[in-house]
């Protein structure tokens, strides 16, 4: 519509001057604005179809966001939940952070993990821990053996390959909690801290190789027990969270700003816990992050039926698998 006013508005004001409308600048003047209309017309309709492509783009990566890390429920099992997850990359929804909640017959069980890379090869490896976690952590028992059925995973489903990432390994915490009684299995991942009206704890853990490297040692992996104190959160988090750095560059510091912030009284709920933790983050960071940040927080509900308690699940497998764990 511009063109055409443009070169409706040329060719009047030379018809008005007698002898100026056919001449040759003229001519070659309407010529390179109708040229210009043209390839405006061009680029415009290109970049309506590549922002339709990126809408589309997005969407999809929304939706895999939400199949891969789904909403954690507000209340599972008799604990209370909270998580939160930013990706590192600008514009992206998916990365290479992970977790998840499950109710189990052994209990809640959560994961939180953190794959080596980023891109396709990062969300296929997340895709291959999530997707055995939420079936093998119903089915065995000890701890261990389900962190190494994940292992498993990701050597037959994971990008590792001829055309994948040969050095691909994720750090993650395995955890179950029964009754105030919390069991974890380090694989390389910052321990967990608990948080309550006293400030905050690291839960000593012992760490072995990731997710992907356990082939390197014949050493198992050890379950460390702790029990939560009345009041406490257990709260776990990725590298992105305590790898933030300050216009000083130091790194920001999880224990000390926890227990600065809720030993001063304040109520220290799954929700509470991760909303502090993702705005002090964004403050404390001097520039846009390039990693992923995930965090991951439980707690007891109180004995209670209207604070929503229910009962710990059975627990009919007294030992093994209910049945031979496939993947």
């Amino acid at each position: 519509m511009s063109t055409v006013v443009c070169l409706a508005l040329q060719m009047l004001l030379a018809w008005r001057r007698p002898g100026h409308f056919d001449e040759q600048h003229h001519v070659a003047l309407y010529v390179a604005t109708l040229l210009i209309g043209a390839v405006s017309i061009l680029l415009a309709r290109q970049r309506e179809r590549a922002r339709g492509h990126l809408v589309r783009a997005n969407s999809v990566a929304e939706v895999m966001q939400r199949t891969l890390l789904r909403p954690v429920p507000p209340l599972i099992g008799s604990l209370r939940a909270a998580a939160c997850y930013t990706a590192g990359e600008g514009g992206t929804l998916v990365g290479g952070d992970l977790y998840d909640v499950c109710e189990t017959p052994f209990g809640v069980r959560a994961i939180i993990g953190d794959v080596r890379g980023k891109g396709l090869d990062a969300v296929q490896a997340v895709s291959a821990v999530l997707g055995s976690f939420r079936v093998s952590a119903h089915e065995w028992r000890d701890l261990p053996v389900l962190a190494d059925r994940l292992e498993l995973s990701i050597d037959r489903n994971g990008p590792r390959g001829s055309a994948g990432d040969q050095e691909l390994f994720v750090t993650a915490l395995v955890m179950e909690l029964t009754g105030d009684t919390v069991r974890i299995v380090d694989r390389g991942h910052p321990p967990p801290i608990a948080v309550g009206p006293h400030g905050a704890r690291l839960l000593e853990t012992s760490p072995s190789l990731p997710l992907g490297l356990g082939g390197l040692s014949s050493a198992p992996a050890r379950t460390t027990e702790h029990t939560l104190r009345p009041g406490e959160v257990l709260v776990a988090y990725t590298d992105g969270v305590s790898e933030s750095r300050n216009a000083e560059g130091a790194f920001y510091p999880v224990l000390e700003r926890l227990t600065e912030h809720f030993r001063a009284g304040r109520t220290a709920a799954p929700d509470a816990v991760v909303s502090f933790l993702k705005a002090d983050t964004e403050r404390w960071s001097a520039m846009s992050e390039e990693d992923d940040q995930a965090v991951l927080a439980l707690a007891r509900v109180d004995n209670d039926p209207a604070e929503g308690h229910a009962s710990p699940a059975p627990d009919p497998w007294a030992d093994g698998p209910a049945s031979p764990g496939t993947l």
